[in-house]
């Protein structure tokens, strides 16, 4: 294999990259900080969204797209998810005066199931595990 001066990756481009990389999740890292504390502050007396625990967030490509992943305790997803979208426009107008930023993120608000599917593989393995002492 030849060196052809010129083809190897510039250094500069590659610190950009790392550093957008490390703002996308500076902001991410802001807006479920944020987002927590607008549904704690604002809708804590609304029942059905007092319910509600963000646990993540996932910034889509460049960070203007961020979800925003949450988890309920209880039941009722359905109702939950549409409370969620309902209060959206609300949490943005909210998340841009707490930000200091030139643009704030469109937010979208989606559930996450980890949970669930964790306890299902605990069941799963205990169920292997009953198996294999019998």
């Amino acid at each position: 294999m030849r060196f052809v001066p010129g083809s190897a990756p510039k250094r500069n481009n590659m610190l950009k990259k790392q550093a957008s990389f490390s703002r996308g999740e500076r902001i991410a890292s802001g807006v479920q900080k944020h987002v927590a504390e607008i549904l704690r502050d604002y809708n804590s007396e609304d029942p059905v969204v007092s319910r509600v625990s963000v646990s993540g967030v996932g910034a889509e490509g460049a960070p203007q797209f961020v979800k925003i992943f949450y988890h309920v305790h209880g039941g009722g997803t359905e109702d939950i998810q549409r409370r969620l979208d309902s209060i959206t426009p609300s949490v943005r107008r909210e998340l841009a005066q707490r930000m200091n930023q030139k643009y704030v993120s469109d937010i979208r608000f989606v559930y996450d199931d980890t949970l669930e599917k964790s306890a299902r593989i605990d069941e799963l393995l205990a169920a292997i595990a009953g198996d294999s002492d019998e």
